[in-house]
């Protein structure tokens, strides 16, 4: 069964660092940051490594 997990850190863009507050449904803390990596990924253009997450936690 999948929790939701709100998932708040930043980003880099060509203009500096995008702060971000995202709620994703995952399984657990770990699979809620592979999917924030793969949603601002895609729709950001932007590469992992520039993707900094501050902080992941359950809500309800």
């Amino acid at each position: 069964m999948d929790m939701k997990f709100e998932v708040t850190g930043m980003f880099r863009t060509s203009e500096g660092w995008q702060n971000f507050k995202k709620v994703v449904d995952a399984h657990n803390e770990r699979f809620a940051v592979e999917k924030i990596y793969s949603l601002i990924g895609s729709n950001h253009k932007v590469k992992r490594h520039l993707i900094k997450i501050e902080e992941v936690k359950q809500v309800e």
